[in-house]
Formats: structure tokens, sequence, C-alpha cells
């Protein structure tokens, strides 16, 4: 049997069959994302795989983010796989991870404070190497919500209290949702975003990245652009991500003066009855905090009926007290005014 091979590119078409055909392939590990990712600002994608007699055993798509230029760049610069890793089910598939786990943490030694695997499914089965190559396990939870029933029963398991949000609001008819299908919809879209961003003094993507994500999935139907009108204006905005059966919720806002119409409850009934009616078996509500800290949404998401699961994340720390600088200095910026922020832009 042939050696193990470490690449850093792939034929798009065996990349694509990779995914498609893996029982855990998810949209953050095709190359389309690869193609978003690599036409926002401040993203550089990075795809990684371990070959073998033109067999690929295991794949990493990870991006390296860059909050801020110049002596800033080192301090606040970190890699995601927001797709995790992917692995041929066997041990040929271990082991090339292995090798593939190995050559990348070398490679990004210096070039990111750390880099993080959210895993998107169960992956005990290889923590053991995911440790050895010092990819520390670190709890987080998710819901997943099962769509594959009817929409009266996805209506049905949500609390008693969503359940009345979306009644009410469906009864007054005062609240419209439609799909963004030109550019100047996504921006109204992120223009809602930012400002639900601002809000809670987190950092949102340059609008780089959600044009670069209509122009490249929106013709691929892998992308949906949702703003809730109310009032004759746009007041709200979600933007789901679709591959094969799975919906994945990627961004979500809305104003907060128009909280009476629950435009978040209806943002997010809408998708769940839409992903019903069009044969989707999950929406992956994509994340829900540490179960040690406390986190504001984890509430609002847990009352849609998902199963409650802890994949967690995997991550690699490159240094430990650049890490912990880089804590510190975040912090701070998210207490400057709005126009200094870390991550705001006047896009």
């Amino acid at each position: 049997m042939t050696q193990i091979t470490i690449v850093k590119t792939l034929p798009e078409l065996q990349w694509r069959n990779f995914v498609d055909q893996h029982p855990n392939g998810n949209i953050f590990n095709t190359p389309e994302m690869y193609d978003v990712f690599l036409h926002a600002h401040n993203h550089e994608p990075e795809v990684w795989a371990a070959v073998q007699d033109d067999r690929v055993l295991a794949l990493l798509l990870q991006i390296r983010i860059n909050l801020l230029p110049g002596i800033l760049r080192s301090l606040t610069t970190r890699s995601i796989a927001y797709g995790s890793v992917l692995y041929a089910q066997n041990q040929d598939g271990k082991d090339g991870l292995e090798e593939l786990l190995q050559a990348a943490r070398q490679s990004m030694w210096g070039t990111a404070l750390f880099v993080e695997l959210r895993n998107s499914c169960d992956m005990s089965d290889i923590q053991p190497i995911l440790e050895k190559c010092q990819y520390s396990f670190v709890d987080y939870l998710n819901f997943l919500v099962d769509t594959s029933l009817p929409p009266d029963q996805v209506l049905k398991n949500i609390s008693k209290s969503g359940q009345r949000n979306i009644t009410k609001a469906l009864k007054k008819n005062e609240f419209e949702i439609i799909d963004a299908h030109e550019p100047s919809q996504v921006q109204f879209c992120y223009n809602i975003l930012k400002k639900t961003y601002a809000n809670a003094q987190v950092p949102l993507a340059d609008y780089s990245l959600f044009e670069s994500a209509f122009n490249n999935l929106y013709p691929k139907h892998m992308i949906k652009f949702l703003l809730g009108r109310a009032e004759g204006q746009f007041v709200a905005a979600s933007v789901v991500l679709l591959y094969k059966d799975v919906i994945y919720d990627w961004y979500r806002g809305f104003d907060r003066a128009f909280a009476s119409y629950y435009p978040n409850d209806l943002m997010v009934w809408y998708i769940l009855k839409w992903a019903s009616e069009n044969h989707f078996r999950m929406f992956d509500f994509g994340g829900a905090g540490k179960p040690d800290e406390k986190y504001g949404p984890r509430e609002f998401k847990a009352k849609f009926g998902g199963k409650q699961v802890n994949y967690g994340r995997n991550i690699c720390v490159y240094s430990s007290n650049l890490l912990r600088i880089s804590k510190f200095g975040y912090e701070f910026l998210r207490h400057l005014p709005v126009r200094h922020k870390l991550g705001e832009n006047n896009a």
C-alpha cells in the first residue's frame, strides 16, 4: 500500500464527492464554502487532505480569520474549522486524519492564536487522536430540531410559550417574511445584523462575506436570505445554509424596537415550517454555548423542541500567553464607542 500524502489542494470533483458521500459531510466542508470565504475580507481559507492511492482519507477546511491589521494581527488571528474534520470511517481514515492534523498543526504554528474544530456530530470515536495531536476537547452545546415531521407536529414540539408567541403573531397578520433574491436585499439583511451584533457587543463579519455567500451559494440553492417586515420596513433578518437534508442557522437578528411582533420567533418558525414542507430532515441551530456558562440565546433556542447535544469543540492553542492577552484586549475593545468596536465597518 502506498504512503499517505498530505496535500493542500484537491480536484474539486474529488473533494465534493468525498463530502457529499460522507455520512457526516456538512456544508462547511464543501468547495462552495471555501469559495465563499476566499472572497470575504479578512478570511483566508485553507483545505488540507490526506490522500492515498487517489482516495481521500481525511479532510480539514479551516478558515484563518484576521480581526485587526498590522501589529495587532498576531493577537487577533484565529483559525476555525466550522465543519470540523471528516475522515473515512475505517482505520485508514483515522491514520490519515492523524497525519493530516499533525502536519496542519505544525504549519499553522505562529500564524494564529489557536485552531478550533467545531464538531457538528459525535466525535468521541476520534478523541484519542485529537488529544494526541494537541486538540483538547471542550464542552459546547447545540440544538437539533427534527423537521422530518409534518409542520403541525413540528409546531406542537415547540414550548407552550413559543407556540403562544407564534400563534398570536400569526393571527395579527402584521408581520411579513420574504425571501431576499437581490443584492440590495442582502444589504438590508446585513444592516439589520450589524445593528443586532452592535447591541450585543459582538463583532460581525465584513459585508463581503454575505456578498460572497449570495454570489456563490444562492445560484446553487444552498442559502436563503430572509427579511421580516413590519410597519412598512425591514426589521428582522435570517440567513440559513442548505445542504443535503439539513438547514443550518447561520446569522439572525432583529430590531428590538419591534419586539412586540415576535420577529425572532416568527423567523425561526418560518424556516422550520419551510424545512418540513420541503423534506429537510433537520434544522441545526449552530451552537448554544458552554453548559457551565450563562448564554442568553440558549433559552430562546431551547424552546423550539430540538434535541440538546454536546458534540463540543476541539481546540489547539499555540500560545496560551498571547491568547490571554488577546482575550483581555477583546473585552476592552467591546466596550469602546460603537464606531471603534472590533469588527465594525462602514459597509
